[in-house]
């Protein structure tokens, strides 16, 4: 027993060592980032920042004079994306999240799902990369734009997600509703792909950043899928209509085997947060990305034309947080 209690005596204290190894001290505070499905630009993100922030915790303990003071340490899990994530942040179970520009403006605005739920409280952070909305579709299903989606097999999006409310939102301009296709599903961002290679779907739609790991397996498996256009009256009234799209072009050759461009619309990746939330904790989130800015841009490709200066403007519906503005002040982006 006394040999039991001896190493368990031992493993405690290399765990308490482990803490103290690593800058986490028992005052350190903890916080989440909600994200988005495992295989997309939205989870890369939030652990991106969370790097960042605990890149710049080791610098302060190794004595450089860029760093943070404070013991902060974030999780960034996979979740149902930009709404979900806005939810919990409204109802404080997450300090921040990533979302779409859309919907951060729906969410601050009262308007559209978020009608009769406004959330005054939302504070913008910063944008991140172009999220272009694409339809892909598997090549044997034979669909080159909008009106061959009918009596088709989609994926419209798990509820919750970006993703499925700019669906909607696309399928409102065209005026057509799920009877439109043969019928649809609720699968997650993860859960699509596999779905699309398999041959139980035709097509899905969904707002993500170039390039992308999962479309590249959807260009590359049994379905030999690709990116459609989604262009005409009705797509340019909706991007007309909202200062939070603009058009979008995946460029031929992003994925194997696309020979064209494919001409779409977009919405801007952003991060948010709660008026609730502390200025010193906005402060040292922006502060830990863009001191290591360069390093930040390496963590996934479609941050590689991140310019810091649209960052803080592109993409912004809700006000900015104190926090925010305090540092963009203080190294003189604003």
């Amino acid at each position: 027993m006394k040999k039991i209690i001896s190493s368990l005596s031992s493993a405690l204290l290399i765990f308490v060592a482990s803490l103290s190894f690593t800058g986490v001290a028992k005052s350190a505070e903890f916080f989440t980032i909600g994200t988005g499905g495992p295989t997309g630009v939205y989870f890369q993100t939030g652990n991106a920042i969370c790097k960042m922030l605990h890149k710049s915790a080791i610098a302060k303990e190794h004595g450089r004079k860029k760093g943070i003071d404070k013991a902060y340490r974030c999780t960034a899990p996979s979740t149902g994306g930009s709404n979900y994530n806005i939810g919990q942040i409204a109802a404080g179970e997450f300090q921040f999240g990533v979302a779409q520009s859309d919907w951060q403006y729906h969410a601050v605005n009262g308007t559209s799902k978020w009608e009769g739920k406004q959330y005054s409280n939302l504070r913008a952070v910063f944008s991140v990369h172009n999220e272009p909305f694409q339809i892909w579709a598997r090549k044997k299903a034979k669909i080159k734009d909008f009106a061959g989606l009918k009596g088709k097999i989609v994926n419209i999006g798990n509820p919750g997600s970006g993703q499925r409310g700019t669906m909607e939102e696309l399928m409102k301009a065209m005026g057509v509703e799920n009877s439109f296709f043969k019928s649809t599903t609720e699968l997650t961002s993860s859960e699509q792909v596999k779905a699309l290679c398999d041959g139980k779907i035709d097509a899905f739609g969904y707002s993500v950043g170039f390039p992308n790991g999962a479309m590249e397996q959807a260009a590359t498996c049994a379905a030999k899928a690709s990116p459609i256009n989604l262009t005409g009256s009705e797509v340019q009234g909706l991007i007309s209509g909202a200062d939070y799209y603009a058009q979008a072009i995946i460029p031929k050759g992003t994925y194997t085997g696309q020979k064209k461009d494919a001409t779409t619309f977009g919405v801007k990746a952003t991060l948010v947060t709660s008026a609730d939330v502390s200025e010193e904790l906005v402060y040292l989130v922006v502060k830990a990305v863009m001191e290591n800015f360069d390093d930040f841009k390496k963590q996934h490709p479609a941050f590689g034309f991140l310019e810091k200066k649209n960052m803080i403007k592109d993409g912004l519906s809700a006000p900015l947080h104190p926090g925010a503005i305090k540092y963009y002040k203080e190294v003189g982006l604003m």
